[in-house]
């Protein structure tokens, strides 16, 4: 981290100047390539409110780990939430219930509990409230160091899983006839899922994290020619958003992660004038 800080403290950009502010940046760095690659996957595969139950599992986690009397109350979130999507994904496995309807079951369980939870013995909500907004600003090197290591396995789960997980999205049966564990692959992309969900919702809130796993892709398939296009665009609009939505943030006094949703969003509104015009 002292290099990154030295780097930063030699250019003339006001902004980093700040410790808190270079730590944002770097924190930043490794979660937009996780929003473009995974949302890519989730817009292809229909699972956008999937990401939003998985966020609402998070919440739950936390407010499970406080009562608990843990110290870092992320960690038992990051437990729950890898549960909580495995269990979803062994649930749709053997149910004829619509993909849908299962998230909307377990989207509003996660919510009830988390709240059951948080108030439970007469508790106050308000001490969750960083949680529902986010605050980069306040990131630390030990939570950086946690995206950054969740980053390389994504890659390099990337790397291996990539095509297999884009036929399975597209059409399961045709996966598995082609030998492809179709279980197994969704499992480790709902597990990844979680995983990436749990570690973002202190930095950038739970009521637009859904936004940053969904809008990346979606601004992409707008103008992708190709799957690389689509993957390599996803993750760039993420990152172009990202450190737009922090320089904004700095100079307005406004949420990172709002400004960085509604960034995405802008982007979006373009990409789909492009694709009407190439039409």
């Amino acid at each position: 981290m002292s290099i990154w800080y030295a780097f930063w403290d030699l250019l003339p950009i006001e902004m980093l100047h700040w410790d808190f502010m270079k730590n944002a940046l770097l924190a930043l760095l490794c979660m937009a390539p996780l929003f473009g690659l995974l949302s890519t996957m989730i817009v292809t595969g229909r699972m956008s409110f999937f990401s939003d139950a998985l966020g609402h599992s998070a919440f739950t986690g936390i407010a499970i780990g406080a009562i608990c009397g843990l110290t870092s109350p992320t960690w038992a979130a990051v437990i729950f939430s890898v549960v909580f999507a495995l269990l979803f994904s062994w649930v749709r496995s053997r149910s004829n219930q619509a993909a849908d309807t299962l998230i909307g079951v377990f989207s509003s369980t996660a919510v009830a509990l988390g709240i059951f939870a948080a108030t439970l013995g007469g508790g106050s909500f308000t001490k969750y409230n960083q949680y529902l907004i986010g605050d980069i600003l306040s990131v630390t090197p030990a939570q950086i160091g946690a995206l950054a290591l969740t980053l390389l396995a994504v890659v390099i789960f990337w790397g291996v899983y990539a095509n297999r997980l884009t036929l399975t999205a597209i059409h399961p049966q045709l996966a598995a006839s082609r030998g492809i564990p179709v279980g197994l692959s969704q499992t480790l992309f709902v597990v990844a899922i979680a995983v990436v969900v749990t570690l973002s919702i202190s930095s950038v809130g739970l009521l637009i994290l859904n936004s940053l796993l969904v809008l990346p892709a979606a601004a992409a398939r707008n103008v992708a020619r190709n799957l690389r296009q689509y993957h390599g665009l996803s993750v760039l609009f993420a990152l172009v958003s990202g450190i737009g939505g922090l320089t904004v943030s700095y100079y307005l006094g406004c949420s990172a992660g709002a400004a960085i949703s509604l960034i995405l969003a802008l982007i979006f509104a373009v990409t789909f004038c492009l694709r009407k015009r190439r039409a």
